[in-house]
């Protein structure tokens, strides 16, 4: 009886976790065996990530799992959300707290970039549409305003390339969050050289790549001494988690779309390409990579709205469960106001419940009251946009989907399931909701060969979760209300 076991860490935005994935006669099980915090922290007008904090809590994750199942691991591998990374001196050393992507350095840049290259070119270039949060424009920021951390500056890692670093001492980056950069030739397969020096940005700044699966080395001496592991490697999965969440969607054929549902939701569908089309340009697509594919996507904020509002009513003395909140949205009326999910206004972290009915307040929409209404204007906006982005995607791919793939935490939400069957008419396929930790245990396990094919990898997900399908309810009543959200969005304010 063949058992091979690996330890997954997988970090978002609000929490990290490590989990332990064990592989048996073909099925795959998940345990999970601690979760922290991931705070970010503000100084003075800067918002960083604790990356120290981050660091030791995956200590902690290995001495936990050194206790509960021996001194030996197959492999550790760590996956993050993209864009934000770290900077090491000539002799290793981390200069800076990473900066969160939400910091509002990135202000201005956008028009910055544009004139060095137009956002056009850029997307021709790396398949990445312009956006603040970029990396591209994180690093021009530094540029702009002359920070000497960019001058001191010798290595710049990724934030799950910077944890394994600090296990390893290895100095890499994995091609699925380096093409989230903005930086990277995905035909060519490297670093864009011409990005780059265009943004006027060090070449040699950007460090060796290294595909998924690939074997960074052993744990370092004083990493194991401090867990009390004797063996393990570290490997890096699919390390952006989106690509992870992609790699372990339990789909079969061609004809299916992918939602992976989190603080931020991504739409999408695997390429046998890269797509640069005018139109996946107008409409904001991305190019990104996952295990032996391409695939087209388009970010939406997601969850990070509810996520806001339920942190602003906790600070209120109003405590509310994911779960609570569900259920007071289904008791909500359906059709109520509605939001662009992706207006500028919703990015900075705030007060969530005040933004929304500000804006519908702006929209001459009724203004939703308490946590049930605001709730539900999020779940249906989801929905809606959701729609919008997967017509899109059809429409540039000629493809017709058959149905929707909705992984990760928001496979959990029932309601946001349905009414995301409603909204798009298509049957969704809820769950694995741990398709992150699925996707980085897999392609560990495919870097030590006990599968060895994407196409593997699926098949053991689906065989090792029960998926529940949500089949579209009430399609007309739901047509006309996606009308209206399209009018909406015409008109609206950002």
């Amino acid at each position: 009886m063949d058992l091979h076991r690996f330890l997954a860490f997988d970090l978002g935005a609000e929490s990290g976790r490590a989990v332990v994935g064990t592989l048996q006669d073909g099925r795959l099980s998940l345990e999970e065996i601690s979760r922290f915090p991931n705070e970010p922290v503000q100084i003075h007008d800067t918002l960083y990530w604790d990356v120290l904090a981050l660091h030791n809590n995956i200590l902690k994750g290995l001495r936990e799992y050194a206790g509960r199942y021996g001194d030996s691991v197959e492999g550790v591998g760590v996956d993050t959300w993209a864009v934000d990374f770290g900077l090491l001196s000539k002799g290793g050393e981390l200069l800076q707290n990473p900066v969160h992507y939400r910091d509002r350095r990135t202000e201005g840049m956008l028009e910055e970039a544009s004139s060095r290259i137009t956002p056009e070119e850029l997307f021709k270039r790396t398949g990445m549409t312009l956006l603040p949060i970029n990396t591209s424009l994180q690093l021009l920021s530094l540029r702009v305003r002359q920070n000497p951390v960019l001058d001191y500056a010798s290595t710049l890692l990724m934030m799950p390339d910077l944890l394994a670093y600090f296990l390893t001492g290895r100095k890499c980056c994995e091609r699925t969050d380096a093409i989230t950069t903005q930086l990277y030739d995905p035909w060519e397969r490297s670093w864009n050289e011409g990005v780059i020096r265009k943004l006027d940005l060090p070449l040699s700044l950007f460090p060796e790549l290294v595909d998924p699966g690939t074997v960074l080395g052993e744990l370092l001496d004083s990493v194991r001494a401090k867990v009390r592991l004797k063996r393990g490697v570290a490997i890096a999965p699919c390390t952006h988690d989106t690509a992870s969440a992609v790699a372990a969607v339990p789909a079969q054929g061609g004809d299916w779309a992918f939602l992976s549902c989190g603080s931020w939701s991504v739409v999408g569908a695997l390429t046998p390409e890269v797509v640069i089309s005018p139109q996946a340009f107008t409409a904001g697509m991305f190019n990104e990579l996952t295990l032996q594919s391409y695939f087209l996507c388009r970010n939406i904020m997601g969850l990070w709205l509810l996520q806001q509002a339920r942190a602003r009513w906790k600070r209120e003395g109003e405590l509310y469960s994911y779960e609570e909140l569900v259920k007071l949205a289904g008791q909500a009326p359906e059709g109520g106001p509605v939001i662009n999910p992706d207006a500028p206004r919703f990015l900075p972290p705030q007060d969530m419940p005040q933004s929304i009915r500000e804006y519908c307040a702006q929209t001459k929409q009724r203004i939703p009251q308490g946590p049930g209404e605001t709730t539900r204007c999020i779940l249906e906006s989801l929905a809606f946009a959701y729609r919008q982005r997967l017509e899109q995607l059809g429409a540039m791919l000629d493809r017709t989907f058959q149905v929707l793939h909705l992984v990760g935490g928001g496979s959990k939400n029932s309601l946001l399931c349905q009414l995301t069957a409603n909204a798009t008419g298509l049957p969704v396929l809820a769950g694995p909701s741990e398709a992150t930790v699925a996707g980085n245990v897999m392609v560990q396990a495919l870097a030590k060969g006990y599968v060895t094919t994407a196409a593997e990898i699926r098949e053991v997900v689906r065989r090792s979760t029960e998926l529940v399908e949500y089949e579209p309810r009430d399609t007309r009543g739901y047509q006309e209300l996606y009308g209206e959200y399209l009018r909406l969005l015409e008109k609206a304010p950002q």
